[in-house]
């Protein structure tokens, strides 16, 4: 879910612990904080294809852009009894070090090679050219200029491409709930970094709360406006709750975050505000991952399929299908969409999906950046 935001791994210039066939946790966090033992890289041995992955920042356990990426690998490993290296995050790198890692999983013959949130884009150009039998793919990545036309074009590399999400289209479903839902018209978004990945999940979700609601007010709050500063825009739970906090102070009772593992923050503060009070979780369905108590206040999650694409990837990759430069996962396409867990859509789930077939059909448009 992002358009700059920082990475690290676990590798380190001088010795790098890419250990083994996993990381250095012993699993992703489950909805209480508490580390699992679900760690398919540590478990996996068999003769398929090695992967290795590096993770954006916040790292497995954000139960949201992370987590699906992980859970996409977990089943092509599983199903093609492959073995995989995961690549923690960390922060305040440059491109130097981003480099420096995706050259080291290429070095110990991982095939292909996933980076995980779209910073790594110009490390990831920088290291396929010198790999031309590696597969390398960035997730949010921008090599190929296919949907920001600010970017510097370059010519797309044989061996290098970008999955993308049409974001836009799947905030756009979840503002049309929250349109519907909402008994104060006004309602917020909670944004990680002010770069333009961001920025088209506000545009998309404001679109379909004015679709829904022409009447009802969105509130917007960055947690940072450098959208370079991935570790206070995406993880950074206290300021998710104080920004849903100052939100919720001005009137609104739903509120979508688009902040990675910041919005734990946001889900803190709408469970303690109580009754009547939402939140719109994003990338996975996040009711899932919630504690009890927020469940009862997750109305619905924006679902974009970070899993889908890596499962994909590796799976055409590995078949020895020619990596494609750019791939956009839309709403056609079921790349993006929204989750009913808990029920609390239900009953306007049909005027949602009304809005999901005229997008598909081209009959409703969606914004890609909020109006100036």
């Amino acid at each position: 879910m992002r358009r700059l935001t920082k990475i690290a791994a676990v590798v380190f210039v001088a010795s790098l612990s890419l250990a083994g066939c996993g990381n250095s946790n012993s699993g992703a966090d489950d909805s209480s904080g508490t580390k699992t033992e679900d760690d398919i890289c540590k478990t996996a041995g068999g003769d398929g294809p090695k992967i290795g992955v590096a993770y954006d920042v916040g790292g497995r356990g954000d139960q949201s852009f992370n987590d699906s990426a992980y859970a996409g690998l977990k089943k092509v490993i599983e199903e093609t009894d492959g073995t995989c290296v995961e690549a923690e995050a960390g922060q305040d790198e440059n491109d130097t070090t981003r480099a420096d890692r995706l050259r080291t999983l290429a070095d110990q013959g991982y095939n292909p090679v996933i980076a995980v949130g779209f910073i790594y884009s110009p490390a990831a150009a920088e290291v396929a050219p010198d790999y031309p039998d590696t597969n390398f793919a960035v997730i949010d990545g921008y090599t190929a200029c296919i949907q920001d036309a600010a970017c510097a074009p370059k010519k797309p590399l044989a061996n290098l491409s970008d999955l993308t999400f049409a974001e836009q289209e799947g905030s756009f479903l979840v503002g049309v709930a929250a349109g519907l839902k909402t008994e104060s018209d006004t309602v917020g978004f909670v944004g990680g970094t002010h770069g333009f990945l961001i920025k088209k999940f506000e545009a998309g979700y404001t679109a379909g709360v004015k679709a829904a609601n022409p009447d009802a007010k969105v509130l917007v709050t960055y947690l940072t406006e450098d959208e370079t500063d991935g570790k206070t825009g995406f993880e950074n739970p206290s300021g998710g709750k104080t920004a849903a906090e100052g939100e919720l102070d001005k009137g609104a009772d739903i509120i979508y975050h688009a902040a990675g593992k910041s919005g734990l923050g946001v889900f803190e503060a709408v469970s303690a505000a109580g009754d009547g009070k939402w939140a719109i979780g994003v990338d996975s369905d996040q009711y899932l991952t919630a504690s009890s108590e927020e469940q009862a206040h997750i109305l619905t999650s924006m679902l974009k399929r970070i899993d889908t694409a890596v499962y994909d990837y590796v799976k055409s990759s590995t078949a020895g299908s020619p990596p494609v430069p750019g791939i956009v996962y839309d709403l056609k396409a079921e790349g993006v969409g929204y989750s009913t867990s808990g029920g609390f859509v239900d009953d306007i789930k049909a005027e949602i999906d009304g809005y999901a077939d005229k997008i598909k059909a081209g009959e409703q448009e969606v914004p890609l950046q909020p109006a100036e």
